[in-house]
């Protein structure tokens, strides 16, 4: 007997979870979370799960410490209830970025993050652009990783860009941007960029040609926008026409809006993998693109022992 499914939310994006509930046209499943007065998490689940295939909406954003703790609390509930299959669906991973040593003494915390998903209890991991494609390897339980490229293409395509051309912001990001490239049959370019300590980016060259041309920089995570900003005026430096932006997860932190009123940038597109405030939403140079149809599917054909990949194909 094929066993039912069931969705549950979070804190970290219960709108987003309500569009793939939508999708799936099933209800959000009821349970109760909430803390008590010292600010410890407290998970209830209010309906039987036993034997049922359990799927939990939570991206680990701001604040990103509560959410993952609520993400930990609410799996382990649900494991202690007899779900038979637990599925994290975690739209933007936090603490992907540090995903290696590459200074001495410090931690890998994408890896204790994972670690600590698989002690509560996750059977599964669903997640869409990570920001390393081998923070995979760091769990020993299936991961289905998605990405948000056919939302962002579909936007780019519905311009008809004169002249376009793929930006890649830094060398990690090439093999991204050259998708991009490849699908819209657009040209190449690369920012040679040199972080010089967290959040703080220099730009230094831009390899390619971009004098009259549309540039689109797509990268994985919007932040600070400094190395946005950064890439922006190299761009214009170099005689670019026009430059917009494609980005998965809307993080924006710290001094992030600001730099974009202020930059030559005409446009930011994202995904609401992460919950933006309606002032910032509702931002003349921000367009927010749902990805709640992409995770739905993929939700439906995880459930039904279908192919993810053939989402992408």
């Amino acid at each position: 007997m094929k066993s039912e499914i069931k969705v549950f939310s979070g804190n970290g994006n219960p709108r987003l979870a309500r569009a793939i509930c939508d999708y799936l046209r099933v209800p959000l499943g009821d349970w109760k979370l909430s803390r008590f007065l010292d600010g410890e998490v407290y998970c209830q689940i209010l309906e039987n799960v036993r034997g049922t295939d359990v799927f939990v909406i939570q991206p680990t954003c701001h604040p990103v410490n509560e959410n993952l703790m609520e993400l930990l609390i609410a799996v382990d509930a649900l494991k202690r209830s007899s779900a038979a299959r637990i599925t994290a669906v975690i739209p933007y991973y936090g603490y992907a970025r540090q995903d290696r040593k590459d200074k001495p003494r410090v931690p890998i915390s994408a890896k204790l993050v994972a670690d600590l998903l698989t002690a509560a209890g996750v059977d599964r991991l669903l997640a869409m652009d990570l920001h390393a494609p081998a923070i995979q390897g760091f769990f020993n339980a299936p991961v289905d990783h998605l990405f948000a490229a056919p939302v962002l293409l579909d936007w780019v395509e519905r311009q008809r860009f004169p002249e376009l051309t793929i930006v890649s912001p830094d060398a990690g990001g090439v093999e991204r941007a050259r998708a991009f490239a490849k699908k819209l049959e657009a040209g190449l370019v690369i920012i040679d960029k040199r972080r010089v300590d967290m959040n703080v980016a220099e730009t230094m060259n831009v390899i390619g040609e971009v004098s009259g041309k549309s540039c689109v920089i797509v990268d994985d995570i919007v932040d600070t926008a400094g190395t946005l900003v950064g890439t922006v005026k190299a761009l214009k430096a170099e005689g670019a026409s026009r430059v917009f932006g494609c980005f998965s997860h809307a993080v924006l932190s710290g001094p992030a809006m600001q730099r974009l009123q202020e930059s030559e940038i005409e446009h930011v597109v994202v995904t609401d993998t992460v919950a933006l405030p309606n002032d910032k939403a509702s931002h003349p140079k921000i367009t927010v693109l749902s990805v709640a149809s992409l995770l739905g599917e993929a939700i439906a054909r995880i459930h039904s022992n279908s192919s993810v990949s053939s989402l992408f194909v």
